[in-house]
């Protein structure tokens, strides 16, 4: 059997998120599923080392890696659209879920066990820190944005951070007080 997954995983870099929006800086799926999965595994160590927390945190980096893949096949649909009206949000999540298990089924019977959890996130507390981590590098798109002079992501960046700081969740508070002000620093700076 021959496997077109792969293929589709490599295509996550040619989905451009933030399309409503002026960008200083473009940013692809690929580039920012990367980045979810650094944060995701970080919040997952700084939840356990921290806060008694008993993640596996490659397990929790894993999941964020994949946590757009549906969108090679759903393309990236804006927040601002997304989350306007729960009926759209609910027929997103379903679309998203068709896509999941279309990816799922591409991969060979004895690999799709492996795939599933990964690709739809099952564990509550994973998908809570993907979450997280998601919500995260949105957030430090919008300084990194702002730090350019591009003031069209002022008010997402207030949005972003209100929503982080309405999970309640500590290791994102520890990331935020620790790391946070390092994203709006000059290169020349980070010594």
């Amino acid at each position: 059997m021959k496997s077109h997954f792969f293929a589709y995983i490599s295509r996550m870099r040619f989905i451009q998120r933030w399309a409503l929006m002026r960008n200083t800086a473009p940013e692809n799926v690929q580039e920012h599923s990367h980045q979810v999965a650094v944060l995701a595994h970080a919040l997952a160590v700084i939840r356990n080392e921290r806060f008694g927390g008993h993640l596996d945190p490659g397990t929790v980096a894993v999941a964020a890696l994949y946590h757009d893949a549906s969108e090679i096949l759903t393309g990236d649909m804006p927040t601002p659209i997304k989350y306007d009206n729960p009926a759209i949000r609910s027929a997103y999540q379903d679309v998203e879920a068709v896509a999941e298990r279309k990816l799922l089924q591409m991969l060979p019977p004895e690999l799709q066990g492996v795939y599933e959890p990964i690709l739809t996130e099952a564990d509550p507390e994973i998908r809570q820190v993907v979450k997280a981590a998601d919500k995260l590098s949105a957030y430090i798109k919008c300084v990194e944005e702002l730090k350019a002079g591009n003031n069209e992501f002022r008010e997402a960046a207030g949005q972003t951070l209100r929503a982080l700081e309405s999970y309640g969740l500590p290791e994102v508070a520890f990331f935020m007080e620790t790391f946070r002000d390092s994203f709006s620093v000059r290169l020349e700076k980070l010594k």
